[in-house]
């Protein structure tokens, strides 16, 4: 029996939807800040449309958990946990750091990557990560949420930086990583073709959790606070 993986982003200006049969990945993916939620849900009905499948026929849903967008990342996770629960699926969250990652490997051919994205309010979310010999992609530390200039730079190794945040902080991260920095790809988005290819390793691994738990991963603690009323 087939295996059906139906992956979504919506953390960053980038929104995708793929769908992974037995390891064929097919996406849709555009470059829209703000039109994901009127996005997101057609490119989901075209691709299913275009297997002959219906939202039912989905084994397995993963999306991109985050950190990125507040509301980005709150769209995907609300559409995988409304589909997931209709249909008892289970869901496979995925770092949103990880997927970048896995892009920029993808377009280099490389096996490091310091994957930044801006955070705004002068701060980056941060992850450095290895491809390992069996060719899953490994966090090397942990994933936070800092200023530019705080950013744990790996000590040794060349490294491809990829993401916005490198883009919006180049004048501090760049002289910090100097002459190991193999290349900048400050314009490399997540994806959902990205997501599924690590959310089918997760998902042999025994990642996947009930839709109740597919919740997002926002770095920083206080993201959702509302500022108090003025008395």
């Amino acid at each position: 029996m087939s295996l059906k993986l139906l992956a979504l982003d919506t953390s960053t200006e980038a929104c995708s939807a793929a769908l992974s049969i037995d390891g064929e990945i097919k996406q849709l993916y555009q470059l829209a800040p703000r039109e994901h939620t009127h996005l997101i849900l057609g490119m989901i009905e075209s691709l299913l449309q275009d297997a002959g499948l219906k939202s039912r026929d989905i084994d397995v849903m993963a999306f991109g958990r985050g950190p990125g967008s507040f509301m980005g990342v709150r769209v995907a996770a609300g559409v995988v946990q409304g589909i997931a629960f209709a249909h008892s699926i289970p869901v496979v969250p995925v770092s949103t750091l990880a997927a970048i990652a896995d892009v920029a490997m993808q377009q280099t051919g490389e096996s490091q990557v310091l994957a930044a994205i801006d955070a705004r309010m002068n701060e980056v979310y941060w992850g450095a990560y290895q491809r390992n010999e069996t060719g899953q992609i490994i966090l090397q530390g942990e994933e936070c949420v800092v200023p530019p200039e705080q950013a744990p730079m790996p000590e040794q190794g060349q490294w491809v930086a990829a993401g916005t945040g490198w883009g919006s902080y180049a004048e501090v991260l760049k002289p910090a990583l100097a002459d190991r920095c193999i290349t900048t790809l400050d314009e490399c988005f997540p994806s959902a073709e990205a997501i599924a290819r690590l959310a089918l390793d997760s998902y042999k691994n025994g990642a996947a959790v009930p839709a109740a738990k597919a919740v997002p991963v926002y770095l920083r603690d206080n993201v959702a606070s509302k500022p108090k009323s003025a008395v």
